[in-house]
């Protein structure tokens, strides 16, 4: 997060909303940056917006009218990070569906809040797989631990072949290899970190045959931060959200930053 830009956090009448206003402004206020307090009046829920519109536009410069995506699309190059509220609780999970279209369009990162402990915990954890996009993910959660005195958590997790169920398919020694390969990529992912961030505490974990979502909401659960790219591996900048990232954000574990791909959309391997 850019220590001399802006937060920007958008706001409606709802709990998580009001915690995401908190933490936005807890935030700006420690680093002494400013805060722009936004509010979309989202049309897409309207019969008729044209006869709202007049009277919404007179609420003030701050009220926009159409897609609160779009609205917080156009402010991300000029801020250091935008802050949503999770949504409303829905089918034992989140209903983001604004947060997940706002990670798809924004420039700048991500922070989506819910209404649980949005303020505390301890640690900053970050999913790591070896792309582009994973190393920005990195330097950003080790720039915050680092500022925020926090110990940080690089947890790579992948799907490793079954010696038994995949026999036929994935023998005992491809495993083998294919785990050795997996701790370099997370060996090289904090390799520069020491030199950067000294004093920093860093833990790296490796889940093999863990599923990701679940091995990132269960690392994160209790800690003050999660950070991740807005996809991974084989993703298509810009484009899409990768499943992780949608799944993370459906099952918050707590205040989770989503990093973009870099202006150029460079971000992954492919």
């Amino acid at each position: 997060m850019s220590t001399t830009n802006p937060i920007v956090v958008a706001v409606k009448d709802s709990p998580q909303s009001e915690a995401a206003l908190g933490w936005a402004a807890s935030r700006a206020r420690k680093h002494h940056v400013p805060l722009v307090i936004l509010h979309v009046a989202d049309d897409h829920w309207s019969l008729n917006p044209a006869t709202w519109n007049k009277q919404l536009r007179k609420a003030g410069e701050e009220l926009l009218t159409g897609s609160v995506a779009g609205a917080l699309g156009h402010y991300g190059p000029n801020v250091g990070l935008v802050v949503v509220g999770s949504g409303s609780p829905h089918l034992g999970g989140t209903l983001t569906d604004r947060a997940l279209q706002i990670a798809g369009v924004t420039p700048a990162p991500l922070a989506v809040v819910g209404t649980a402990d949005a303020d505390g915990g301890s640690g900053i954890v970050v999913g790591a797989d070896g792309s582009e996009l994973s190393l920005r993910a990195v330097e950003f959660a080790a720039a915050e631990a680092d500022r925020e005195g926090q110990e940080l958590t690089v947890l790579h997790a992948y799907q490793a072949p079954d010696p038994v169920s995949d026999a036929g398919l994935a023998p005992a020694e491809l495993a083998e290899l294919m785990d050795d390969q997996e701790r370099v990529i997370l060996s090289e992912t904090v390799a520069g970190l020491r030199s950067t961030y000294p004093d920093l505490v860093v833990h790296k974990v490796l889940e093999p045959g863990k599923e990701p979502v679940r091995a990132l909401t269960d690392a994160a659960a209790g800690a003050r931060m999660l950070v991740m790219g807005s996809h991974g591996r084989g993703g298509f900048a810009r484009l899409v959200l990768g499943s992780t990232t949608h799944g993370v954000l459906t099952h918050l574990p707590c205040p989770t930053v989503v990093v973009p791909p870099s202006e150029d959309g460079s971000s992954t391997d492919s």
